[in-house]
């Protein structure tokens, strides 16, 4: 099954229009195109849980669960990156210092640490899809 390359405008205005519903079901399905890469690309890679399962526990966290998911998905990212002969100069450490410190940017750096996620998830998913000949 082919990995759909995602726009970061439709994710932004869908997730609007839906108030935050899309945003949900981005996020479990981001997950889990990500945990089918990294089983090919990363040795040893542990698949992250389910996306429903990190919401709950940010809630319980206050929110920091989150940061610490969205650390380990930019390293994954980076590391199934290098299994495909790419290198990214974003790893977890970028998304997270864009997601807390981006914040005092007037609130745009969250946004701009995402739209590095997608742009990076979407040439993990062109490698992807042409390593096992799905149309691009």
């Amino acid at each position: 099954m082919a990995i759909k390359q995602r726009s970061f405008a439709m994710y932004l205005l869908l997730s609007v229009v839906t108030c935050g519903i899309y945003s949900l079901y981005f996020w479990y399905v981001f997950t889990e195109d990500l945990n089918r890469i990294c089983s090919e690309k990363v040795p040893g890679d542990k698949p992250s849980m389910n996306y429903i399962l990190v919401v709950l526990l940010s809630s319980v966290t206050c929110g920091i669960y989150y940061y610490f998911w969205l650390y380990q998905q930019g390293n994954r990212m980076a590391d199934a990156a290098n299994g495909y002969g790419q290198t990214f100069r974003e790893n977890g450490t970028t998304y997270l210092m864009w997601c807390l410190f981006g914040s005092l940017l007037c609130g745009i750096g969250p946004f701009f640490g995402m739209y590095l996620m997608f742009k990076n998830m979407n040439v993990l998913a062109f490698n992807y899809n042409g390593e096992h000949g799905f149309a691009m």
